[in-house]
């Protein structure tokens, strides 16, 4: 009996060892996730701030007046979300340090499509907005990561409205209709919040399941990807919440 108990409380104990191995290899993991977002998002607003408050730079991409896009600025504009299928496709080639370089490189053609916004509305209001995604962001993102709720059922429902969101938004830049954007802003506001504590429950419960393996390099490349899932919900989020309350120059 004596022994049946030390084998039961040695067991307790390995058991409690490896729960806490995973809780600080989890904390450790989720800082990577935020502090890679956060460089990316810090980097794709210098550059789009340094590109939309030069005019001779904004002009190589869109009509200085109009803001209308040319050749080149089409390019930019569609250039992001050819990268990240690239950057999908290509992950498991590319080493953690290629990975990191690409979602950075990635986060400043970001910014070069998004530097218009410096242009077309005042800084002021940029800043507002920008103040109230980052709150919306980390409330959401909390939530996600502290629920006990089963999120996963949201996927498939949410990445249905994502594409019905960019088939709207690409129909509408030929229908140019104020009507059918303000719709799709509020739509793209409540979906990419929807995203935010998904993919940060997502991000949490994958590290779990693959923290045992002990695989250095794919949690290397997890964490860079979850970055990128976080920051293009942050990013979409602060676009459609610009387009609702954002003051036009």
């Amino acid at each position: 009996m004596a022994e049946f108990d030390m084998n039961r409380v040695a067991g307790r104990t390995a058991a409690g060892t490896r729960s806490s191995a995973i809780d600080a290899g989890l904390r450790a993991h989720m800082n990577k996730v935020y502090g890679t977002m956060s460089v990316g998002t810090l980097l794709t607003f210098l550059v789009a701030w340094a590109v939309g408050t030069n005019p001779a730079l904004l002009g190589a991409f869109r009509d200085p007046v109009t803001l209308s896009p040319n050749i080149l600025g089409w390019i930019v504009m569609f250039a992001p979300l050819g990268m990240v299928f690239a950057f999908g496709a290509a992950i498991n080639k590319l080493s953690v340090a290629g990975a990191q370089l690409f979602f950075y490189a990635f986060a400043a053609v970001m910014g070069l499509s998004m530097a218009w916004i410096f242009v077309a509305f005042t800084g002021l209001s940029i800043a507002n907005v920008f103040l109230v995604t980052s709150i919306s962001f980390a409330g959401l993102s909390l939530y996600g990561y502290t629920t006990k709720k089963d999120l996963s059922a949201m996927g498939t429902f949410l990445m249905m409205g994502v594409i019905g969101l960019i088939v709207a938004m690409v129909v509408n830049i030929f229908l140019q209709s104020p009507a059918m954007m303000f719709a799709i802003s509020i739509l793209g506001v409540l979906i990419f919040a929807g995203l935010t504590a998904y993919d940060t429950q997502k991000i949490k419960t994958e590290y779990i399941q693959h923290a045992a393996h002990g695989d250095a390099e794919w949690l290397g490349k997890s964490a860079i990807m979850g970055a990128l899932t976080l920051y293009l919900d942050f990013i979409n989020m602060f676009m459609f919440l610009l387009q609702l309350f954002g003051n036009r120059e």
